[in-house]
């Protein structure tokens, strides 16, 4: 078998953020030790892009945010899903995992973070989303690599909380939407989307697979 080669690793308060890879299309990130996401496995990404864009599919020139960059599989797949006219601003933490997606990881979706629509912030999602009342986006996407199972218990998290639900519905334009990718489903969660205004669905676009998506639409 062939060995996974470190191309890069970066300091963050969570541990080692590294860039591996294995073979000219097989990367991995891993952070502190423990992989974090792979190039094998990107059904989870381009669903919850996909859903949160077909539910805005009749507007000309969308502007969205995606939170978290990762290996850009979630902005791949919003750019396949909507028009020249759209704008997608990703919103980053880490610096370098820009600089990896325009060079070695390019490969792997046609580099999606070199289309004009794109722009990427180097801010935290939650942040940028509280900044985003005077010029609110039609959708807003958060695949982080901890969905809100395990904080729905915790009211005041910083994304997922009562409080980042009602800014993030401050953030939308009439009728936009709301897509979080999760662990697995959370009635306390999915009641807290609908508590805060949102007319909230819950999707399993992996069948069987754990995974979930909620989808909240701000009301018109």
């Amino acid at each position: 078998m062939v060995p996974w080669k470190t191309l890069e690793s970066v300091k963050t308060t969570e541990g080692a953020l590294q860039l591996r890879q294995r073979g000219p299309k097989e990367f991995l990130i891993t952070i502190d030790g423990g992989c974090l996401m792979t190039s094998e496995e990107s059904t989870s990404e381009r669903a919850v892009a996909a859903l949160a864009c077909a539910a805005i599919k009749d507007r000309k020139a969308p502007r969205v945010l995606v939170g978290g960059l990762g290996m850009a599989y979630t902005v791949r797949a919003a750019l396949d899903a909507l028009p020249r006219a759209a704008t997608v601003v990703v919103a980053e933490l880490t610096a370098q995992v820009e600089i990896w997606n325009r060079g070695p990881m390019a490969i792997l979706t046609n580099n999606a973070v070199g289309d004009p629509r794109v722009s990427v912030v180097i801010d935290d999602v939650a942040k940028v989303i509280k900044r985003a009342a005077k010029q609110p986006f039609d959708a807003i996407v958060l695949d982080l690599y901890e969905g809100p199972h395990h904080a729905a218990k915790r009211e005041n998290d910083p994304f997922y909380g009562r409080g980042a639900l009602d800014r993030a519905l401050e953030a939308l334009t009439p009728g936009g939407v709301l897509a979080i990718w999760s662990e697995e489903a959370n009635n306390v969660f999915k009641k807290r989307m609908a508590d805060a205004g949102f007319e909230t669905t819950l999707h399993r676009p992996g069948g069987a697979r754990a995974y979930v998506v909620y989808l909240g639409r701000k009301r018109s």
